[in-house]
């Protein structure tokens, strides 16, 4: 439940529309439903009240059928768009199977999509191909929350003709999401062509010294590109969910 559904929720009270017993089995899954040992997994509808998104779910580590039950809460439970990050085939085929309309691109299934929101734009600038992975996981967890995304692939530094003959494609995003292995030089790169905020993701792709993203990680940390924010290696969905706030933070400034 977020904002927009409390609020919803007060007002059918108000004028009649739900009866004071319905409301309270509504509110009665707030701020969690826990739903059981054969399960193991507390569902956070409060999530979207108190962070203005809804909780996301992990595949890895999970059963298909643990993930076929989550998801079940979240549809019959909530209002808001449902994502699961890091399926593997049999979790998908379980919920593909179980939950029809899910959205697949890459390892991220979604469900009831947020409406898009033309006016907006997140550039999601990755490295090279082998960093295609966690540009989909941004890509489909912005997308999810009604975020127009431009994909910009295979421009990293090693070629840098191909980046600058985007260059303003990157600036007229609001903000933009650099994906990057090996020594992760793209982001101050694109750190240092644009205004917008830049949000840096180290990749664990690369050779040796690269010591699976930490390499890139130290790199983006490092950066003479001032401004630009780094989040974990291989971490898409975190940089989309920055992305988002940021932008939500923008449409409550105007």
């Amino acid at each position: 439940m977020d904002e927009h559904a409390l609020r919803a929720l007060i007002t059918q009270i108000q004028n009649g529309e739900t009866t004071a017993d319905e409301a309270v089995a509504e509110l009665a899954r707030l701020p969690f439903n826990d739903l059981g040992n054969a399960t193991h997994a507390r569902i956070d509808h409060h999530r979207a009240l108190r962070q203005g998104l809804p909780e996301a779910i992990y595949g890895p580590g999970k059963s298909a059928d643990q993930c076929v039950a989550i998801v079940a809460e979240f549809l019959d439970n909530g209002t808001g768009p449902v994502v699961i990050t890091r399926v593997d085939d049999s979790q998908r085929e379980a919920l593909v199977g179980a939950h029809p309309g899910a959205v697949e691109l890459g390892g991220v299934l979604s469900w009831r999509h947020a409406p898009l929101d033309g006016t907006r734009c997140v550039a999601v600038v990755s490295a090279g191909t082998a960093d295609t992975p966690v540009g989909d996981e941004c890509e489909a967890t912005l997308t999810a929350y009604g975020t127009r995304v431009d994909r910009l692939s295979d421009v990293g530094v090693a070629g840098i003709h191909r980046l600058l003959a985007e260059v303003d494609r990157i600036r007229e995003a609001d903000v933009v999401i650099v994906i990057a292995g090996m020594e992760g030089a793209l982001a101050s790169v694109v750190g240092g062509l644009c205004a917008r905020p830049v949000i840096a993701v180290p990749t664990s792709v690369g050779y040796g010294a690269g010591f699976e993203g930490v390499t890139a990680l130290l790199g983006m940390l490092a950066t003479c590109a001032a401004g630009v924010n780094v989040v974990g290696i291989d971490n898409g969905y975190g940089a989309a969910v920055s992305a988002i706030k940021m932008l939500q933070l923008a449409d409550d400034a105007r």
